[in-house]
């Protein structure tokens, strides 16, 4: 297996994966100031599908380039800087989730973004 699909597979696709759950974690948060439950189901379903074709089209592929480029950048700073890529990436999404599950959603949003009444 070529190193690239190692990385792709057991790295920036789970970690494509974690961030489309924190968006879907958004998008629940979100959805609660719907009142029609219709109209929240059919909502959350929209997000969440256009959610994942953007993680599945747009964003793993930006990051398999970007680690592809670093990688390519130079031989000495290459799998330097992919290592520390891959390690900010690991650390952004741990903090993404702390902010999520400890402190609440909300806490991902700009103040001006956070429920305050409903529609």
């Amino acid at each position: 297996m070529k190193k690239a699909s190692i990385v792709r597979n057991y790295f920036v696709l789970p970690c494509c994966l974690l961030l489309l759950n924190l968006c879907i974690g958004l998008v629940g948060y979100k959805a609660k100031m719907i009142e029609d439950p219709y109209l929240q189901t059919g909502a959350v379903m929209a997000m969440v599908l256009f959610g994942g074709s953007l993680v599945a089209f747009v964003l793993a592929p930006s990051i398999e380039t970007l680690v592809g480029t670093l990688r390519r950048g130079s031989r000495k700073m290459g799998e330097l800087g992919e290592v520390v890529f891959l390690l900010l990436l690991g650390i952004g999404v741990f903090w993404l989730y702390y902010r999520m599950y400890i402190m609440g959603p909300e806490y991902l949003l700009p103040p001006e973004w956070r429920n305050h009444h409903r529609f």
